[in-house]
């Protein structure tokens, strides 16, 4: 999957159908405008299996519409190889933290680096909330986090 030629980043949330996939989407859209999309392996997952194979919430989708972002990705659970495949895996909260620092203990030669997306926001803001139980507004604030995060990251990264 990742060559070691190319950087990589995996973003990863409980159910990878809202805030993950928006900060995936985000992400290539960034990468792309900079003309560097082919020097990433870039791609999202989730700590739980429930929703594998799910097409993005439908209120995420029209956010992203909306900011003229397009993905097709599809809902996975993260698996072991993800920790030896990523250089970095971005998480949203403390509990995907927790889960993802769990699963990395049980892979031998984990190098991913795991983090929080939100570690990297110039306002600070370290957790990306699950917009899930809210409305269209909730899900804009985490396209807005994702933006300034992701933007940062990319910089970072350069």
């Amino acid at each position: 999957m990742a060559a070691n030629s190319r950087k990589s980043v995996l973003f990863v949330c409980l159910g990878n159908i809202c805030r993950s996939p928006i900060a995936e989407a985000v992400f290539r859209k960034m990468a792309t405008d900079k003309d560097v999309v082919d020097e990433w392996v870039i791609d999202g997952g989730a700590t739980s299996d429930w929703n594998t194979g799910s097409l993005p919430d439908a209120r995420g989708l029209a956010c992203l519409s909306k900011h003229g972002i397009e993905t097709n990705h599809r809902a996975r659970q993260v698996t072991k190889e993800d920790f030896t495949n990523f250089k970095y895996i971005l998480c949203m909260d403390e509990s995907n933290m927790s889960d993802l620092n769990k699963k990395a203990k049980s892979v031998k030669n984990s190098t991913a680096k795991i983090e929080l997306l939100g570690s990297y926001d110039p306002e600070k803001q370290l957790i990306i909330k699950d917009p899930y139980y809210g409305g269209d507004e909730d899900f804009e604030k985490v396209y807005e986090q994702c933006v300034r995060c992701c933007k940062a990251f990319l910089e970072a990264n350069s």
